[in-house]
């Protein structure tokens, strides 16, 4: 049987692998650093959501939560004025 050859395409797969894998370690290295990174971001959009919730989602940017209230799973009840 003949053998196939399939060297390039292993080697592209290489090139790839390896590539994704330098992002990998420079992500890594961006945000070492903070090791709370994600935390962080969590702790700011929990914040914004919750003055969001005390101004009953009127002030401004608090446009992107509409969608997800006046609902029974979030049991939150808002008149919006649109």
């Amino acid at each position: 049987m003949k053998e196939p050859h399939n060297y390039a395409k292993v080697g592209y797969s290489m090139i790839v692998v390896s590539a994704s894998l330098a992002a990998v370690g420079l992500i890594a290295l961006a945000i070492g650093s903070d090791v709370l990174f994600a935390d962080n971001i969590q702790r700011e959009n929990t914040h914004h959501f919750n003055e969001c919730k005390l101004n009953d989602f009127k002030t401004e940017g608090c446009e992107k939560y509409w969608d997800r209230i006046n609902n029974e799973i979030s049991g939150i009840y808002v008149d919006l004025d649109k």
